[in-house]
């Protein structure tokens, strides 16, 4: 049993260690992010804005597709903004430019939802469906993004979402 602690304390470090490098890779305001926890396959994070702190929950996909393309560094989080009163926005940035005019799908389970475009980042198209969404991936075992890039090559992510609820609890109170 000891040997299969190590490898799931090893495999929680290594997804830390990816996890803090594309933070790092993804901009200014990430690169200051501190490192909260990780639960299994979601970090949790917050930094300083100057709206105030922001706390979010971030993981990478464990599956990308097609496996011939140079995906870049593909990550899904959920804020938490106490500042500027926004509860769980999640959002979808891509390593590349998604094709504008696109639409982001987001699907847990049977359910799937849309998400609007701009650059690399995708969020809900209809923001009254992020609690939606978020219960969906509470429930849920995985969630698929499927996503077109800027070039017309068709991308799907699979995300896993053990840990999630776990890591939306470190952050409910993020203040």
């Amino acid at each position: 049993m000891a040997g299969n602690e190590t490898v799931t304390t090893m495999r929680g470090f290594l997804s830390s260690l990816l996890v803090l490098c594309a933070i790092l890779a993804a901009g200014p305001a990430f690169a200051q992010a501190t490192a909260v926890g990780q639960h299994r396959d979601w970090g949790t994070y917050s930094y300083q804005s100057e709206s105030g702190k922001v706390c979010y929950v971030m993981s990478v996909p464990k599956q990308k597709q097609p496996p011939t393309l140079d995906h870049g560094d593909i990550f899904f989080f959920i804020s938490q903004k106490p500042g500027q009163n926004v509860a769980y926005e999640p959002q979808f940035i891509a390593g590349y430019d998604l094709r504008e005019g696109s639409k982001v799908t987001v699907t847990v389970g049977n359910r799937s939802f849309s998400m609007f475009i701009q650059g690399r980042s995708a969020w809900m198209e209809k923001a009254a469906e992020e609690p939606q969404l978020i219960a969906a991936m509470r429930a849920g075992a995985d969630m698929r993004i499927s996503a077109t890039s800027r070039r017309g090559n068709k991308t799907d992510y699979t995300f896993s979402l053990l840990g999630l609820s776990a890591a939306l609890q470190s952050i409910q109170n993020c203040k």
